[in-house]
This record gives C-alpha cells, sequence and structure tokens, in this order.
C-alpha cells in the first residue's frame, strides 16, 4: 500500500469523524431550540396562569393582610406574591432550559474528545469523559444555587421582614424548574428511544450490523438522542429535584423560629448543605482523575463507585460542620400549627440518613442492573429459551428491587419527621442530593463513553478503539442507573416534604382516608402514574414504529447501503425523532400540569391532597422498576455480547437466538428506563410543588361542585 493510499484512508477517516461528531452537535442543538420553542409558549401561558389565580386570591388588592400562620402581623399584598411568584417561575424554567443547554453542549464536545484520547488508551478517555461529566454536575449545581440565592436577596428588597410571603414566592423557582424538566425528560426519552428501538430492531436483528455502524440510517438520530435524552433531559431532572427540596425546607424554615428571629445563616442552612457539597465533590473527582489512575478496563467501575463512597464519607463531615457553625443548639420547627422544639444533631442525623440512604439505594440499583452480580447473569441464562422467559425475568427483577430503596425511604421518612418534622424530610431529600455534582459525573459519563463509540465506529477507526469505548460504556450503564435510583429516592422525600408544605399552606387540620373526599383523591392519585407511563410508552412505540418502516424502507429500496457505497438519508430518521418528540411530548405534560388544576379548583383542598398521597406511593414504585427492569435488560444483553465468562459465552456469540431474545428484552425496556421512570419522578414533584405554589387560591376559591351541591 503506498503512501498515497495510506493518506486518502486516513482523510476519509478524518471527513467521518467530523460528520459524526457535527451532525450530533448540531442534531441536538436543532433539536433542542425546536422543543424550546413549544415550551416557550407554555412557559408564558402558564405565568401568566399564576398571576391571575393567586393575584384574585384577594381581588388583586394592593392592601397589606394578615399572616398566614401569623394573623396578628400583617404581611404584604396577595398581589405582591402573585407577581413574585409568577418572576420565580420564569426563572427556575429558564435557568432550569440553560442548565440542560450547556450540559448537552459539553457533552457534544466530549463525546469526540473521548474518542480521540481513546487512541492513547482506556485511561485517557476515560479521564476526559468522567471530567466532562463533572463539569456538567458542578455547572448545574452551581447555577441553581446561584440563581437561587440572588432570587431570595433580590426579593428580600421588596419583602424586608415579611419572610413568610418571600419564601412562599420562591417556591415559583421548583416549579419553574420542573415543569420543564418535564418536557426535556418526557421529549428528549421519546426522542432517543424511538431513535435507539429503530436503530437496534432493524440493524442488529434483521441486519446483524453492528451498533452505530454508519449503514445504519438510523444511527444519527440514536446518536443525538443520547445528548438531548441522556444528557439535556437528566441534568433539567435532577436541577428540578434541587430546586424543589430547597424551596420546600425554605417554606417550613420561614414559619419556624429562623424566619420568626430572622435568622439568615440558620435560615439558609438548605442553601449551605448544597455550598458544602460543591466542594467535597470537587475535591472527590481529584480521586478519580488525579490521585489513581486507570491502567485497565477492570478499574473502571470501582473507580466510579469509589467516588460515590468517597463522597458520601466527606459529606457527612462537611454536614456536621455546616449543622455545628451555622444553626443555634436548639430552635423550634413548624409542625401541623405548631413549633417542635429540635436540636441541632437532630437535624444532622436528618441530613446525614438521607445522604447515607441515597448511598444504599444506588447500590441496591447497581446490584440489579450490573451483569456482575446473578439477578441480570439469571435474565441473561433465561434468554436460552426465548425473549417471553426474558421478559418474564426481567419483570420479575425489577419488581423485587423495589424493596430494599422503600425501606430506605422509609426509615427516611421516619427519622426525618420524628426529628424534625416535614423540615427533616426536606433536609433528608437535600442530604440525599447534596452530592449530585459527582452524582451527575457518573451519570453523564455513559451517554458520553455512549457515544464517543457511536463516533468512532462511524469514523471507521480500529477495531482497538472501539473496544475502549464498549468497555467505558459499560461501566457508564451500570452508573447511569445508579444516577436513575438517586433521582427516585429523592423526588419521593420531595414530593413529601413539598405534600407537608401543601396541607401547612392549605390549612388542612388532618388527611384523613376514611373520608369520602380524601379516599376518591388518593385511589385515583395511584391511578395517575399508571395513565403517565401508558401514554409515554405508547408514544415510543408509535414513534419506534414509523422509525423501523423507514429504515426498512431504506435498506430495501436504496441500493448501496450494505455495501457501504451509499450514504443513507439519515435526515428522514432525525426528522420522524423529531416531529414524534415534539407531538408526543404535549398530552403526559398536561395530564401532569392541568391534574392538581382541575382537582384543586373543582374539588378541593381535600381531594387534591389525597391525589398528591397516592400519586406519591404508586409513582415511586413503578418508578423504580421500570428504570431497574430495562437496566436489567440492557446488561443482559451487553454480557452476552461481551462474552467475557464461560457462562456468557455459552449464550452468544452475537446473532444467535438467546443473543436475539437479549435485544428484544432491551428494546422493551428502552423506554421503560429512559423515557416513563424517569420521568415519573418528575410527575410526583411536580404535583406537589404546583399545588403548592397555588394553595392559597385553592383554600380561598377550591372545591367547587361541593360548594353547589
Amino acid at each position: 500500500m503506498d503512501m498515497m493510499t495510506i493518506k486518502n484512508i486516513l482523510n476519509m477517516m478524518w471527513l467521518m469523524w467530523c460528520y459524526a461528531f457535527f451532525s450530533s452537535s448540531f442534531g441536538a442543538t436543532s433539536f433542542l431550540f425546536t422543543e424550546y420553542q413549544y415550551v416557550g409558549v407554555f412557559m408564558v401561558a402558564f405565568a401568566i396562569l399564576i398571576f391571575l389565580f393567586l393575584g384574585s386570591v384577594e381581588g388583586f388588592s394592593t392592601k397589606s393582610q394578615p399572616c398566614t400562620y401569623n394573623p396578628d402581623i400583617t404581611c404584604k399584598p396577595a398581589l405582591a406574591n402573585a407577581i413574585f411568584s409568577t418572576v420565580s417561575f420564569i426563572l427556575g424554567a429558564f435557568t432550569s432550559v440553560v442548565s440542560g443547554f450547556l450540559g448537552m453542549k459539553i457533552a457534544t464536545f466530549a463525546n469526540a474528545r473521548t474518542t480521540l484520547e481513546a487512541r492513547k488508551g482506556v485511561g485517557k478517555a476515560f479521564i476526559i469523559a468522567f471530567r466532562s461529566g463533572a463539569v456538567m454536575g458542578f455547572l448545574l449545581a452551581a447555577n441553581g444555587l446561584l440563581v437561587l440565592y440572588i432570587a431570595i436577596n433580590l426579593f428580600k428588597l421588596y419583602y424586608g421582614d415579611d419572610w413568610e410571603g418571600l419564601f412562599e414566592a420562591i417556591t415559583g423557582y421548583g416549579l419553574g424548574g420542573s415543569s420543564m424538566a418535564l418536557f426535556g425528560r418526557v421529549g428528549g426519552g421519546i426522542y432517543t428511544k424511538a431513535a435507539d428501538v429503530g436503530a437496534d430492531l432493524v440493524g442488529k436483528v434483521e441486519r446483524n450490523i453492528p451498533e452505530d455502524d454508519p449503514r445504519n440510517p438510523a444511527v444519527i438520530a440514536d446518536n443525538v438522542g443520547d445528548n438531548v435524552g441522556d444528557i439535556a433531559g437528566m441534568g433539567s431532572d435532577l436541577f428540578g429535584s434541587y430546586a424543589e427540596s430547597s424551596c420546600a425546607a425554605l417554606v417550613v424554615a420561614s414559619i419556624s423560629s429562623f424566619g420568626i428571629n430572622h435568622d439568615l445563616t440558620a435560615m439558609c442552612y438548605p442553601l449551605l448543605i448544597s455550598s458544602i457539597g460543591i466542594l467535597v465533590c470537587l475535591f472527590t473527582t481529584l480521586f478519580a482523575t488525579d490521585f489513581f489512575e486507570i491502567k485497565a478496563v477492570k478499574e473502571i467501575e470501582p473507580s466510579l463507585k469509589r467516588q460515590l463512597i468517597i463522597s458520601t464519607a466527606l459529606m457527612t463531615v462537611g454536614i456536621a460542620l455546616v449543622t455545628w457553625l451555622a444553626l443555634p443548639s436548639s430552635f423550634t420547627i413548624f409542625n401541623f400549627g405548631t413549633q417542635k422544639v429540635v436540636k441541632n444533631w437532630q437535624l444532622f442525623l436528618c441530613v446525614a440518613v438521607g445522604l447515607w440512604a441515597g448511598l444504599i439505594i444506588g447500590f441496591v440499583t447497581e446490584y440489579y442492573t450490573s451483569n456482575a452480580y446473578s439477578p441480570v447473569q439469571d435474565v441473561a441464562d433465561s434468554c436460552r429459551t426465548g425473549a417471553a422467559t426474558n421478559v418474564i425475568f426481567g419483570l420479575a427483577l425489577g419488581y423485587k428491587s423495589v424493596i430494599i430503596p422503600i425501606f430506605a425511604i422509609a426509615v427516611c421518612i421516619f427519622v426525618g419527621f420524628s426529628f424534625a418534622a416535614m423540615y427533616g424530610i426536606a433536609v433528608a431529600a437535600l442530604g440525599m442530593l447534596s452530592t449530585i455534582a459527582t452524582g451527575l459525573a457518573i451519570d453523564a459519563y455513559g451517554p458520553i463513553s455512549d457515544n464517543a463509540g457511536g463516533i468512532a465506529e462511524m469514523a471507521g477507526m480500529s477495531h482497538r478503539i472501539r473496544e475502549r469505548t464498549d468497555a467505558l460504556d459499560a461501566a457508564g450503564n451500570t452508573t447511569a442507573a445508579i444516577g436513575k435510583g438517586f433521582a427516585i429516592g429523592s423526588a419521593a422525600l420531595v414530593s413529601l416534604a413539598l405534600f407537608g408544605a401543601f396541607v401547612s399552606r392549605a390549612a388542612i387540620s388532618a388527611v384523613d382516608v376514611l373520608t369520602p373526599k380524601v379516599f376518591i383523591g388518593l385511589i385515583v392519585g395511584a391511578m395517575l402514574p399508571y395513565w403517565f407511563s401508558a401514554m409515554t410508552m405508547k408514544s415510543v412505540g408509535s414513534a419506534a414504529l414509523k422509525m423501523v418502516e423507514e429504515v426498512r424502507r431504506q435498506f430495501n429500496s436504496i441500493p448501496g447501503i450494505m455495501e457501504g457505497t451509499t450514504k443513507p438519508d439519515y435526515a428522514t430518521c432525525v426528522k420522524i425523532s423529531t416531529d414524534a418528540s415534539i407531538k408526543e411530548m404535549i398530552p403526559p405534560g398536561a395530564l401532569v400540569m392541568l391534574t392538581p388544576l382541575i382537582v384543586g379548583v373543582i374539588f378541593g383542598v381535600e381531594t387534591l391532597s389525597g391525589v398528591l398521597a397516592g400519586s406519591l406511593v404508586s409513582g415511586v414504585q413503578i418508578a423504580i422498576s421500570a428504570s431497574n427492569t430495562g437496566g436489567a435488560w440492557d446488561n443482559a444483553k451487553k454480557y452476552i455480547e461481551a462474552g467475557a465468562s464461560e457462562h456468557a459465552r455459552t449464550l452468544g456469540p452475537k446473532g444467535s437466538d438467546p443473543h436475539k431474545a437479549a435485544v428484544i428484552g432491551d428494546t422493551i425496556g428502552d423506554p421503560l428506563k429512559d423515557t416513563s421512570g424517569p420521568s415519573l419522578n418528575i410527575l410526583i414533584k411536580l404535583m406537589a410543588v404546583e399545588s403548592l405554589v397555588f394553595a392559597p387560591f385553592f383554600a380561598r376559591h377550591g372545591g367547587l361542585i361541593f360548594k353547589i351541591f
């Protein structure tokens, strides 16, 4: 082979690499801009709705009014609450959008850099992928904290000593963050899974070509989907959890001794937890990138798990320090009409229990989704007899994986409420999210490594480079499941804390499930996660159906695709995913956003409290089960493909009947683990924070049907 031929081959590889990178980057940017145009219209409309509903509580009066929790003193007018709640809603929505977009931009550049670094070895590629995820994690955590702190100080210029009104208005920040996260998760999830299912079913099962092969017409849409679903959607989701847990804690603190005595340092205790978390996570990342160098593939997953353990241990010390310095030795916390005396060490235990419960949930999730352990290996073994037994084993694994996380959440709730009422539960959620920067670094690392492998395959780079990126991706699949476990666990605690704040603000004396008003809400609320999951699952199925038909059409009607002499029509597949996700994200979003408004206005606050409780109890279980079932099916397929053990080799190789059964299971699990499951934790949080924001209106004007009859 002469030098000119070698030079031409290298030039062709470079052009393909550039094409893969820019297609993925610009495709993701284009989709997000299209999505944000639609979401922007919703944001403006809902902001107007917030202003009209809250402003009408006192007939848009500009006169001061008696405070809700202390009628002996006066607070700012309801119109001010309407204006500032609307402003904080827009701030939260904008911050969520920016967080998701910047995370996606970081990821798209990191994808290409990871591919190039993989030429030098797996250790170099790991450092780039992990540091890129860490940058995203720190950006999101710092961004959310900074905007919230600035908003509080700006609002104080008007509210002055009326901290009750100030922090009630701040809850709009959490509502805005979660509203955008819902559309980001659902829209991005539908996009990525429609492309993924189409690429896998036709490319891998029917045509027997490798994953991310440039001959597959859906390959660009698949890579774009990883960025908009797993990166932008996930970033917005965890930002929403962080914003809501902070708002829930601040609302309760404002009517406790911290707010009554205007102790700003103690009042900002939730923000201080997040601040020390950023510093701890910054130091923790050095253990993965500087103190211990990755030299072999087998060191990757232990290094990522070590991040969780080290950050949790260091964070425990950090929380103790912040609690000792920021809080008085004894104070009172609002507890449904009374003030409960709490010691600072009790509050430390609330946060610490939440922190360590998050670690337990993470490791239990790993046990049930990693192919290094028997549950996933049993699922892979069930593929011997076909796809049906694979599905049965996978569903059983998901149901079983719910047990320990629910007990961990139950312990958090018991400890938090026993020591510090609803404030204890809110700070327990913050404890679970305090290492959000490390969690996001580990979570984002997976999609970055996955897309790096896709770029390597499309650019025709050596098989050795693809093996390195696949090794990075295999570890990332498990750690991504851990991230989803954190998100769902924290969502349960956040939702309960917001529920407690709603019950207090709506002046509900007791939530009695024996009363018909509450019980009908409870049973309807428990049904909502199933309705929501059905909508998102069918949306993915409908979009995937169109994608499969298009990919088959191209393989059958465009000559030269399989030979590699003709380029597929990637743009059509990208358009199918884009159009489907934009169209299909609206009905599930409307279900979540409109349910609290309809129930609160027509049936009143008692029925709404039942709806919130029912959706929380059922939503958490379904979310954990769906995410872990999908993760197990995915890693069972990878277990067979890798053939790393004697057992795995008896099930393979690629293209064997057990492997085809595993691919079918993985395809079924895709919408479970990346669309329905992760979106459910937003459902339970969003309905709770929306109910809290609109609580003054529901308490004054809600329950129309019971007033008429």
